[in-house]
């Protein structure tokens, strides 16, 4: 029996999230097997179940994963004292980097948290609620401060977060984009057009 194959930096487990994000991503997790998967990561389907309980545990730890590094950065963000316009920038650097680095698992958690089993499900999606609420509120703060035109914040914060995720497309047809220059459009597109 073949035996999962890593490098020292990555344990087993890690590998066989990343093939399972890479796996759902790409025929979402309704449509992805056990088998596809223990293929892509080179053992037998019953030796997958050494390492992971399920395939939802591995959307589990894919979703949940991602968001706490989210909410992790959102955290030292909140706690620096930079101002609201510097804050939110540093957000949204922060999601392209996340792009850049995780594609397959970000892309999996802003897709297919949908499929999470109860209560799992109702907690992702508290988290995600919870995280633009923080941001809306940076927003208002900020408008309060006149650091930033009067907008409506709700509508703002979620234009910003949804035309991150619109990256998606970049990212999957491997354009050939720096990071620089793609955090600086960004920034200048989506938080200038905002600022006084």
């Amino acid at each position: 029996m073949a035996r999962i194959k890593t490098n020292k930096n990555v344990s087993k487990k890690e590998l066989i999230l990343r093939k399972a994000a890479a796996l759902f991503r790409e025929r979402g997790f309704a449509g992805s097997t056990m088998r596809e998967l223990a293929d892509l990561v080179g053992v037998e389907a019953p030796s997958l179940y050494n390492h992971i309980g399920s395939k939802s545990e591995l959307l589990q730890a894919i979703c949940f994963q991602v968001a706490d590094l989210f909410n992790r950065h959102l955290e030292e963000v909140k706690q620096s004292p930079l101002g609201y316009s510097k804050k939110l920038e540093e957000i949204i650097r922060f999601h392209i980097h996340m792009m850049q680095a995780s594609f397959d698992e970000v892309f999996v958690a802003n897709h297919e948290w949908k499929q999470l089993p109860a209560p799992l499900f109702a907690e992702y999606l508290d988290q995600r609620r919870n995280y633009e609420a923080i941001l809306t509120g940076w927003l208002e703060e900020g408008i309060r401060k006149k650091e930033f035109k009067k907008l409506n914040p709700r509508l703002t914060i979620l234009t910003i977060l949804s035309a991150l995720r619109g990256l998606e497309s970049l990212f999957r047809n491997k354009k050939n984009i720096s990071s620089t220059e793609l955090e600086n459009n960004l920034i200048t597109q989506l938080l200038h057009g905002i600022n006084k």
